[in-house]
């Protein structure tokens, strides 16, 4: 498609964006980083995993993107006696036909969110894992894809770790980004006052735009333009967390394991989301350098010696990018 053509269509398909931002601000106060990251999701195809305190808003921000779109939503709180047939269904059988019959489980939907997902044993994070990569579900001998598009937006919390299970490596690498949720500013708390401390708040959203409009959005950004040299930039920040004393020495001794080519193919596709948002058919550094701690954080495996010196993975993120050049 003409690069022309391609920027018209883009400045007239990205509109749903700006009408699911406003619907979602009637119930979320600030949290622009929070609602940018679920739209990048949402048009990559790609999951998220939501990292913050309690009461930051990251499930209310879930509901809020689920109301505003005309798709099947589920909420799974998940618990350490959560069972894989609770989350992906199981056959039942009828005696009076002598017959088995599937129920299927609360996965079957659009938009899953998967409520504290750290808190469920590996069973149940082993089923979740085939359901994010394949798209799909066994239940007996019988597999049955899940509804497209299929999204898993899951939360956990950094500081609670009692009666937790840590997400295995695997799993982690199979999210797009993972966000971390900041506590609001102090005028975003009063609006917070102002707005929620009633005893009927407004948490509720109406659909503004569908799946179908969605999908079409997502063909387009994936022909838009990423430039030699950005796709250059994009792979030597990842190979920068395989070798990083190519960059700098002191990282070495600070990194045990660097991101995975599934990290490389995730910055490409968010890369072109965040350029479709913004209205553009081409994407830039910045794009780039504005994603990468959310694709990098939770794919770094930090040393002994990194976490004896409290050194935290977007501190290392932030040194790399300092040091790989920018094209």
């Amino acid at each position: 498609m003409d690069p022309q053509e391609l920027q018209q269509q883009i400045s007239v398909s990205s509109q749903w964006a700006d009408s699911v931002r406003t619907e979602m601000g009637r119930v979320l106060v600030g949290q622009t980083n929070l609602v940018n990251k679920l739209l990048i999701g949402l048009l990559s195809n790609g999951h998220i995993l939501l990292e913050g305190v309690p009461g930051l808003a990251k499930t209310l921000a879930v509901k809020a993107l689920a109301g505003s779109l005309r798709a099947d939503f589920a909420r799974i709180q998940f618990t350490p006696d959560l069972l894989p047939a609770d989350l992906l269904g199981t056959m039942i059988y009828h005696p009076e036909k002598q017959t088995f019959a599937t129920k299927l489980g609360p996965i079957f939907a659009n938009l899953i969110l998967a409520d504290e997902v750290n808190r469920a044993p590996a069973k149940v994070q082993s089923a979740l894992l085939e359901a994010m990569q394949e798209k799909q579900v066994t239940i007996g001998d019988q597999t049955y894809p899940l509804p497209a598009p299929f999204l898993v937006l899951a939360t956990q919390n950094p500081i609670d770790q009692e009666g937790t299970y840590s997400l295995p490596e695997a799993q982690l690498d199979r999210f797009l980004l993972k966000v971390t949720v900041d506590y609001p500013t102090r005028g975003q708390e009063l609006d917070i006052l102002d707005r929620m401390a009633t005893s009927a708040p407004n948490e509720t959203t109406v659909p503004v735009t569908s799946t179908e409009a969605i999908a079409e959005s997502r063909k387009l950004a994936d022909q838009i333009y990423i430039d030699p040299a950005v796709r250059g930039y994009i792979v030597d920040l990842v190979q920068g967390t395989r070798k990083p004393e190519d960059y700098d020495v002191s990282l070495k001794k600070l990194i045990m394991a660097g991101a995975s080519p599934r990290a490389t193919i995730n910055f490409a596709r968010a890369a072109r989301a965040n350029a479709f948002l913004s209205g553009r058919a081409f994407v830039t550094p910045a794009d780039v350098k504005e994603l990468a701690p959310e694709i990098l954080r939770h794919r770094i495996l930090l040393t002994y010696e990194a976490e004896a010196e409290n050194v935290t993975t977007d501190e290392v993120i932030a040194r790399l990018m300092g040091r790989v050049p920018v094209p």
